[in-house]
C-alpha cells in the first residue's frame, strides 16, 4: 500500500548534510597506524548508524554497537523523538602497551530520530543481543490505518 507524503525540502537539505557529516567523520577520522602512543583516535564521539523499519502495527530500530555494556546505554522518548545515547568502553587498560592499530570504536554516541506517526511510549521494548540495540515501538492507536466498510446502496422499491 503506498502512502502520499508531502516532500519538504529541507528535510532533504538535512538529510544530505547528516550523510555528509558522516562521511567527512569517517573519511578524517581514520585510525593513524603505527602511532607512538595510538591514543588520537581512542575515544571520540561517532556517529551511531540505524536501521528503521515499520510495519501496519510499529516501528523497528536496529543499532549495531559492538562492545556495548547495556548498562552503559539510555533510550527515551519525548515529544515523539526517540534518543539513543551511551559510550562504548575500552574491555581492558592499555597503560603498558604500544597500539599499532585500533579501527575499534569507543567513546560516547548519541542518535535522535523522529517518528512521522504517534507511537506507544508507554510499550516500548528493547533488548540488545549480539552486538545489536533492537527497540520494538508500537504506533498508538490513533496512527493505525483504519479499514472502512463500504456498503452497497439500498434501493427502494415503491
Amino acid at each position: 500500500m503506498a502512502n502520499l507524503v508531502r516532500w519538504n525540502p529541507l528535510e532533504e537539505t538535512m538529510r544530505l548534510n547528516q550523510e555528509m557529516d558522516q562521511l567527512f567523520n569517517q573519511w578524517f577520522n581514520l585510525p593513524t597506524l603505527w602511532s607512538r602512543n595510538g591514543m588520537e583516535s581512542a575515544t571520540r564521539e561517532f556517529p551511531l548508524a540505524l536501521d528503521v523499519m515499520e510495519t501496519e502495527n510499529d516501528y523497528t530500530v536496529k543499532a549495531s554497537i559492538p562492545g556495548l555494556n547495556p548498562d552503559d546505554v539510555e533510550v527515551t522518548l519525548t515529544n515523539n523523538v526517540l534518543t539513543i545515547r551511551g559510550e562504548v568502553k575500552r574491555e581492558e587498560e592499555l597503560e603498558h602497551r604500544q597500539i599499532h592499530l585500533q579501527e575499534r570504536l569507543y567513546g560516547h554516541f548519541v542518535r535522535s530520530l523522529t517518528f512521522p506517526a504517534p507511537v506507544q511510549d508507554d510499550q516500548i521494548q528493547a533488548s540488545y543481543e549480539n552486538g545489536v540495540l533492537t527497540l520494538h515501538v508500537p504506533k498508538s492507536e490513533q496512527a493505525k490505518p483504519k479499514r472502512i466498510t463500504v456498503r452497497p446502496q439500498q434501493v427502494i422499491e415503491g
